[in-house]
Parts: C-alpha cells; structure tokens; sequence
C-alpha cells in the first residue's frame, strides 16, 4: 500500500510570494531613490534595484523549478497508488464523478 506523503506546495508559494513583495519593494525604493539623485549616485541605485530584481527572478525560477518537481512527484505517485488499487481508484472516481453530476445538474 501506497504510503501518503505531505505536500509542501502551499509553504512554497507563500515563501516566494514574500520573497517577491520584499524584492519588488527593495527595487522600488531604490529606484524612488535613484529618481532623485543625481550622477554616480543615481547609476549606483539603479545598478542595485537591476541586481534586486535580478534575484527576485531567480528566485522565481528556482521556485518554478521546485513546484514542477514536486507536481511530477504527486503525478508519480498518483500513478503508483492507481497501479496498486485500480477499483478504489475507479470507485473514486465514480463517486468523484456522480458529485460533480449532482452539482452540475442543480444549475
């Protein structure tokens, strides 16, 4: 029997979620900053709002990255419950199915 395995796809999200707004709000900053100043000064604020940014993308890849893999480890594992019980798959999905029936025919 298939053994459960917890999905940490919410804490993942919610990680990059703040990764971002802190990324997207260092930037801002520095570019408000940079919008005043003037010579080196404004060329230093803009070179560090690029290299802000820059980690935020990165950030995002490497998050996109990680939630692909773990969507190919919940399809993967999908497939190995389904090849271990094939009538408690087929009953969930009638019963998925006749659930979602009811709900569709009540329209």
């Amino acid at each position: 029997m298939a053994t459960r395995k917890p999905i940490v796809t919410q804490s993942v999200g919610d990680a990059l979620i703040e990764d971002l707004k802190t990324s997207l709000d260092q930037a801002e900053r520095l570019l408000r900053e940079a919008a005043d100043a003037t010579g080196d000064k404004a060329a230093d604020l803009r070179a560090r709002a690029l290299q802000v940014l820059e980690s935020g993308r990165t950030t995002l890849s490497e998050t996109q990255a990680t939630l692909v893999e773990q969507g190919r480890k919940v399809a993967h594992d999908t497939d190995e419950y389904v090849q271990a019980n094939p009538w408690k798959a087929v009953g969930m999905a009638g019963v998925a199915g006749l659930l979602l029936g009811a709900l569709l025919s009540r329209r």
